[in-house]
């Protein structure tokens, strides 16, 4: 069995408006485990940050995420899988996360270029992340390389596409 095959923890990542959240929940379905919004865990100072079109930076960040890596463990515990979307741009906030979660963590990065991702966010509303801080997320990404335990995937598939090729990993 892999490591995608055995872990337990999955998560979700890439830029803002990559499709995290709808990506997440159905794959949190589709595999019967619960799922967790990572922006639903920011404390109100970064949302009120971010709301204003200032990114983020790690003194903010780290706490946030040693949240979400507990409450990403407390998930897989308590139903013995979980999946959770968060942007996790950099290798240092995958390994925050990992290491909060105390267990192996599969990362399944969304990628997408500037245009597409742009567009989409364009179209949503009511998000407190705003369009404007898309460059910033993209100059912070670190594409995840070949020691982590991470699968890319292009956001030009559909959801169901996206979802059955994580499941496809995993079985």
């Amino acid at each position: 069995m892999s490591d995608i095959q055995q872990a337990k923890a999955i998560i979700v990542m890439g830029v803002c408006g990559c499709g995290k959240s709808t990506v997440g929940i159905e794959l949190a379905k589709r595999l019967g485990m619960p799922f967790i919004d990572a922006d639903d865990l920011h404390p109100a100072a970064n949302i009120a940050k971010m709301s204003q079109s200032v990114p983020l930076d790690d003194e903010d960040r780290w706490p946030w995420l040693d949240i979400v890596g507990k409450e990403l463990a407390y998930k897989v515990g308590e139903s013995g899988g979980a999946v959770a979307a968060c942007s996790a741009l950099r290798q240092a906030y995958r390994d925050r996360i990992t290491t909060a979660a105390e267990q192996p963590v599969l990362f399944v990065h969304l990628a997408g270029s500037y245009e597409l991702i742009s567009e989409r966010l364009n179209a949503r509303g009511g998000h407190f992340m705003p369009p404007a801080l898309l460059k910033s997320q993209f100059e912070t990404l670190e594409t995840p390389n070949e020691s982590e335990l991470a699968v890319e995937l292009e956001i030009a598939l559909g959801v169901d596409q996206l979802v059955d090729r994580v499941v496809g990993l995993r079985t």
